[in-house]
């Protein structure tokens, strides 16, 4: 039997590590089996969340990639979630591009994992042929992505339901308009009202128990990246998200893990580290965890919780977040 680590950690205030802020107690990872793992996400709705990836299997990337095709193997994942930069520094050509086998198709080659990937495109795919990335679908029979932006709708157990909702927000955040001509060129063509009218639209109709937004940039996150892009969410994205009760909204693009709820609302933020190579991360307000680990995320359903497990490269459990109804 297949084993791995998973530490059960118990948060703490202030606490601190080398790798995480608010750092739950240090313990010893206790070693469990995939069978023990599946226990946690047994009878539950469970997809993998996966980002900022595309390093030509180097860094931690092929090694995440395994690990990912062993949970696949050994408990029970519909789907994965790609919430951006598949392809990292200048997104892809065309769909003959040979980064769709270097980053992606000979990376993530394990049979468990030819299962759907639904994404949304990052900062790094606008850089490229974004229409390429929507037209990979005719290519791979694996990679879902109907539209730029979309939603789909799933049963779970007990007559409760899931929405899931993928927005496109690298033409949301005013910079990369500014930076079309020179390095977003796709940018220019879309527009920010007719998206966030849909979203309106998409977010009002949802009667699901469940409410989860996927994106990729940062409505909140602790990063020297611009604070025009995190300023731009809150402004555009984030009113959307609180008027109609989204649960859950799940991010990539800073290369670490964060989970922010802020004190006037009850929406978990979370940021999803990257599955190749990340960066250091310290807390801000509305921290509850985050940590610098590589690794990936499990979302877990079902009719009474919704949570997401932070799994680090080795599959520990770094922290759980977790929404009840």
């Amino acid at each position: 039997m297949k084993m791995l680590k998973i530490a059960l950690p118990v948060m703490l205030l202030g606490a601190v590590s080398l790798t995480s802020c608010q750092q739950p107690q240090k313990q010893e990872p206790v070693e469990v089996s995939y069978e023990q793992l599946d226990s946690l996400l047994d009878d539950h709705f469970n997809f993998i969340v996966a980002n900022d990836l595309g390093r030509n299997g180097y860094y931690d990337q092929k090694p995440i990639a395994e690990r990912m095709g062993e949970l696949a193997e050994n408990t029970d994942i519909e789907f994965v979630v790609a919430a951006g930069d598949v392809h990292h520094f200048e997104g892809v050509a065309s769909v003959e591009d040979p980064l769709w086998m270097t980053n992606y198709e000979l990376i993530y080659s394990h049979p468990e994992l030819m299962i759907d990937w639904l994404p949304v495109m990052g900062n790094h795919e606008y850089r490229g042929n974004t229409q390429a990335v929507l037209d990979y679908g005719k290519v791979s029979r694996r990679w879902s992505m109907p539209g730029r932006y979309y939603a789909k709708s799933f049963e779970l157990d007990g007559g409760a339901s899931l929405k899931l909702i993928f927005i496109d927000t690298t033409p949301l955040i005013d910079k990369y308009h500014e930076e079309a001509d020179e390095s977003y060129p796709d940018v220019a063509e879309q527009s920010i009202e007719e998206q966030l009218h849909w979203l309106d639209s998409v977010l009002c109709a949802s009667n699901e128990t469940w409410k989860v937004v996927v994106g990729h940039h940062p409505v909140y996150a602790q990063t020297p990246k611009d604070e025009i892009e995190r300023e731009n969410m809150q402004q555009r994205v984030d009113p959307l998200l609180r008027k109609y009760g989204v649960d859950l909204y799940v991010c990539g693009h800073i290369h670490n893990f964060q989970h922010i709820k802020p004190g006037d609302g009850t929406i978990d933020y979370v940021v999803n580290t990257s599955g190749s190579l990340s960066r250091e991360v310290s807390p801000i307000d509305g921290t509850v965890f985050c940590s610098s680990e590589t690794g990936f995320s499990v979302v877990s359903a079902s009719d009474k919780e919704l949570k997401l497990y932070m799994l680090d490269k080795d599959c520990n459990i770094l922290h759980t977040v977790d929404c009840k109804k």
